[in-house]
């Protein structure tokens, strides 16, 4: 098993091997269940939390949980959701499987007393991902900060989102919104019998990054979910918009014709196999992304994603305002300094990070069209002395974080419940293979951090894309700074007592101000974090203006 940066102040994950594990047995509504303590962290994997969701139950609401007796065991991650090439693992994690309703806990003690919960959604989009991530392990939020961390795996794709409702009948009503009703489930569970694992299921934040910020911004907008959680984060995933009936119903009609059905088979849908679905899924996907604009008569389809339905999710999350039903839950939102920067690089596309003047231009041409200069002068003014590929990567981010801006400011004209603004500025000085180019704070980056894992283990004998495939070394995408810690220490720090309190903060930091309109108070999160007021203020106004 290999350990990483054994150096770290906190305690690494790995090292917790080092000590013997003994039994920790707790009683669910379900049945007794066998964890494992390892010092001060008491752990449970592969927790059940719904029925069977294949044969007859796929792309229905999964049956509750069945009763057992013994002592079941949760010792290992469950079955990931059916997904294509995923190669981002926990250690051990089992492959993919269509009933993958499993949930995790790790907790500093079972001993009745009442923590925060802090219930994670993991990233991906709709259509990849795993709550057993070695990354998003919460063993070191847990053990650190005095918390209850949760995640799940639920449906994803096309067996998650799939919209039948208006090709099947009232049978499917929620079909398009399975994943949803799985993760709603999970909060149930946790509801039910978080008390039994020291959590306090009064207390629960329920926090995500990139489509696991959508599905944040989903469960905010839920009324069935309303009653689970008291507080949420939104990461670099600003869910403001979902699918529409008619755009999921298109996307339906491309899965039967890619299967070569009619809409009066769609229950054949119920027998393909799995491997078929899933090279369908990722036809579909390809045919989508290439569609014509919608017309007044002809939806443009829709991703796989949450549908508005009129009944699980009534309307967009936050379109055309933020949602009545969660006014006095807080809410804490932020996205990363150098989003695109992640995505550029794990698509291979190494030239943006060595622009020309020239090839900047183009580019810009190419997406912006008549719009390409007025943008470039506002970012060549608002970011003096930047490099080509620094202004592209900038540009090409901002829509994560206007749509995050976006929900604060909805947000703060509910007069309620208050926002708390973030961006995460901590720079890794990690080089992008092929340039003199650091990938800086790239997109998903800071996930180890809020979790306190840049020391984490990782899944043995596990290829890790993009960014990560280097981390078996020390030369991680992290970089090397010695500002690591600290950094890490900060933002997990803050997001525990977000869950705790419904403000965030961290010791030794500046106070963290609510949002507001008039100042757009922001954290910029390092290892030094300071307080800025209206970030990028030019930009924002470009955005806006292009986008009335």
């Amino acid at each position: 098993m290999m350990l990483l940066g054994l150096s770290s102040p906190h305690i690494a994950l790995g090292q917790q091997s080092l000590a013997k594990p003994e039994d920790a047995i707790v009683n669910t509504s379900f049945g007794r269940i066998r964890g494992s303590r390892r010092g001060d962290l008491v752990t449970f994997k592969g927790i059940p939390y719904g029925g069977s969701v294949s044969g007859k139950g796929r792309f229905k609401a999964a049956p509750p949980l069945q009763p057992w007796t013994g002592v079941k065991d949760a010792l290992r991650l469950g079955n990931t959701a059916i997904q294509g090439p995923r190669v981002y693992m926990g250690v051990n994690e089992p492959g993919p499987d269509e009933n993958c309703l499993y949930l995790n806990v790790w907790t500093p003690a079972i001993d009745g007393k009442k923590r925060p919960v802090m219930f994670y959604n993991h990233g991906g989009g709709f259509i990849l991902g795993s709550g057993g991530t070695w990354y998003q392990d919460g063993g070191n939020l847990a053990r650190n900060h005095d918390v209850v961390t949760v995640s799940t795996n639920h449906r994803l794709g096309l067996l998650g989102f799939l919209f039948l409702a208006d090709i099947a009948g009232e049978g499917y009503a929620t079909s398009g919104n399975q994943g949803m009703l799985d993760i709603l489930q999970a909060l149930s569970w946790v509801n039910q019998n978080i008390a039994n694992f020291g959590g306090d299921p009064n207390n629960v934040m329920i926090f995500g990054e990139s489509g696991g910020g959508q599905k944040t911004s989903c469960l905010y907008a839920m009324p069935s979910a309303k009653n689970f959680f008291n507080k949420a984060s939104i990461e670099s995933g600003a869910g403001i918009r979902m699918a529409t009936r008619d755009a999921a119903t298109a996307t339906t009609r491309l899965v039967l014709e890619d299967l070569g059905l009619t809409a009066s088979e769609w229950r054949k849908l119920l027998d393909v196999p799995v491997p078929a679905l899933l090279e369908t899924n990722a036809r579909v996907l390809k045919k989508i992304s290439t569609a014509p604009p919608a017309t007044s008569t002809i939806p443009k389809p829709s991703s796989f994603m949450p549908v508005v339905d009129g009944g699980i999710l009534p309307h967009h999350p936050f379109d055309p305002e933020a949602p009545a039903i969660s006014r006095d839950k807080p809410l804490l939102l932020g996205s990363n300094q150098d989003e695109a920067a992640y995505g550029l690089y794990e698509s291979g596309n190494t030239a943006a990070f060595l622009l020309t003047e020239e090839q900047l231009e183009q580019r810009m041409q190419a997406r912006y069209g008549a719009s390409a200069h007025q943008i470039l002068d506002v970012y060549r003014h608002s970011r003096p002395g930047a490099s080509p590929s620094q202004l592209f990567i900038a540009i090409s981010g901002a829509a994560t974080a206007m749509g995050e801006i976006t929900i604060a400011e909805r947000k703060c004209a509910q007069h309620a419940a208050p926002a708390y603004m973030y961006v995460f500025t901590h720079q890794s000085n990690f080089i992008v293979p092929g340039t003199n180019y650091p990938i800086g704070a790239g997109h998903s980056l800071e996930i180890p951090y809020k979790f306190d894992n840049i020391h984490a283990e990782v899944a043995p004998n596990s290829k890790v894309p993009g960014p990560f495939e280097h981390l078996l070394g020390m030369e991680t995408v992290y970089g090397t700074d010695p500002n690591r810690d600290k950094t890490a220490h900060n933002m997990s720090e803050m997001w525990a007592t977000f869950a705790r309190t419904g403000h965030p903060g961290a010791k030794g930091q500046p106070d963290w101000p609510a949002y507001s309109t008039d100042v757009r108070a922001t954290m910029m999160i390092d290892a030094e974090c300071r307080v800025v007021n209206d970030p990028w203020s030019e930009e924002r106004r470009l955005w806006r203006s292009l986008n009335s």
